[in-house]
């Protein structure tokens, strides 16, 4: 079992590299620079436009805000919510959602949980809930690395260092149950999909963390809350059918090994552990 039941498609990635190869080796044959071979790539130009359409990928926020924001709106339609608004471009988190019963989620989306941005939250001072939204448009990321890497190295060392409590993540996004993606989840029940908008999504995976701070002295092994605890994510579990034997339960242990914090991750999943660190040593990047 792993931390996440997707995992990458071998096959696309393949694909990918073979591709990326072809690129490096024929980009001077495209488009109407009006360069030899050899000036071509001394002149900068292919690095170039191969920095510049990475860095328009990874900069825009558009199309994850377009996916949270038709699966937002459906769930108010289908009086899931009561309502959810943009938080604004003055906020550390995205958007804040009404729920049912009064309560206030906040929610912040992220990418694809392995890079520094994962770090950069504040849960608002207004918000019962905070729940992080994993958004990974790339078909050709590792989920199974990515996700862990989010939980544990990041999310963990964060929660514990700048005491930020998170109440939960979801792991979902416009590629889930694609070619590039396929969705565990599916296969022996293809029609285990809600339509949202141009969107044909699976069950979001969901995990549940702590509802207070690990500390060393006064709260070492805190364990995850349950479902029907954190409004928001049993919304959405529940809009989109989910299954109780799929959520993921995230626990924290902490101490001190000489002069480092040290802490443990463990993921479960359906009554088992599915994934588990040891103790490692807190270093925020």
């Amino acid at each position: 079992m792993s931390v996440i039941p997707c995992q990458a498609n071998a096959e696309l990635r393949t694909r990918i590299e073979e591709f990326a190869e072809v690129l490096k080796t024929q980009a001077h044959l495209l488009g109407h620079h009006g360069l030899d071979e050899q000036e071509f790539y001394d002149s900068g130009l292919f690095r170039g436009a191969i920095e510049r359409i990475r860095g328009q990928f990874s900069a825009t926020m558009r199309e994850k805000r377009d996916f949270a924001s038709a699966v937002l709106n459906w769930m108010e339609d289908q009086g899931h919510i009561s309502a959810w608004y943009s938080a604004g471009e003055a906020n550390r988190h995205d958007y804040t959602v009404e729920l049912n019963s009064g309560r206030i989620a906040a929610i912040e989306l992220k990418g694809c949980l392995d890079g520094n941005n994962t770090n950069i939250f504040d849960r608002p001072p207004h918000a019962n809930e905070f729940v992080i939204w994993s958004v990974c448009t790339n078909p050709g990321a590792n989920p199974r690395h990515n996700v862990w890497s989010g939980i544990h190295t990041r999310l963990s060392a964060e929660i514990i260092s700048r005491s930020q409590r998170v109440d939960g993540l979801v792991v979902w996004d416009m590629v889930c149950g694609t070619i590039g993606r396929p969705c565990p989840k599916l296969m022996e029940e293809p029609g285990r999909t809600v339509q949202v908008a141009a969107y044909e999504l699976p069950p979001p995976c969901v995990y549940l963390f702590p509802s207070t701070i690990p500390s060393p002295r006064n709260n070492p092994n805190p364990t995850a809350q349950a479902l029907n605890d954190v409004e928001f994510l049993q919304a959405l579990h529940t809009a989109f059918g989910g299954r109780d034997a799929e959520l993921n339960f995230v626990d924290f242990s902490v101490g001190y090994q000489n002069t480092d914090t040290v802490r443990s991750t463990t993921v479960r999943r359906d009554g088992q552990i599915v994934m588990q660190s040891g103790m490692t040593a807190i270093r925020r990047t």
